[in-house]
């Protein structure tokens, strides 16, 4: 299975071979206009090739996907501008080369998810912190499909 999320398009398509699954309308960071994540607590959502690296059915959000960001790409950009430190760089690539869940302490920030809404009415607008939201009902579609690994491309 694969997810697509086309930020300008606020749309999330979920594809099993060549046959779409699911379709769904997202919100995304409330930076999301100002390009892709950089830092933490800039608000915008990432852009890249990621992959789901943990699945929360007890989320605060109804139900979440984590998403890899951090990304090698993320981290030696962020190491050439001097924003990272090689060792930082380094527990990124291994958690890229097993799949795992890569650092989310880091000043590139992290807790990048796919998630519902909150329990507490819906979010209006671009509303998240760097994460994309979808109604519960189409998250719902999505927790059942998703596995750990599973690609996911966030594209502008």
């Amino acid at each position: 299975m694969k997810i697509r999320v086309w930020k300008a398009r606020r749309l999330l398509e979920v594809f099993e071979e060549d046959r779409m699954r699911l379709r769904a309308s997202v919100q995304l960071g409330f930076g999301a206009e100002d390009g892709p994540k950089r830092r933490e607590g800039d608000g915008r959502t990432p852009e890249g090739t990621y992959y789901v690296c943990m699945k929360n059915a007890h989320s605060k959000f109804f139900l979440s996907l984590g998403i890899s960001y951090p990304g090698p790409e993320d981290a030696r950009r962020a190491l050439e501008e001097g924003r990272i430190s090689e060792e930082t760089a380094l527990e990124i690539a291994q958690a890229w080369k097993h799949k795992a869940r890569p650092p989310w302490n880091t000043s590139l920030g992290g807790w990048i998810m796919i998630h519902g809404q909150p329990s507490q009415g819906d979010g209006v607008g671009d509303w998240t912190a760097g994460c994309i939201a979808l109604e519960n009902r189409d998250m719902q579609l999505l927790f059942s499909m998703a596995a750990l690994g599973d690609p996911v491309e966030l594209l502008p």
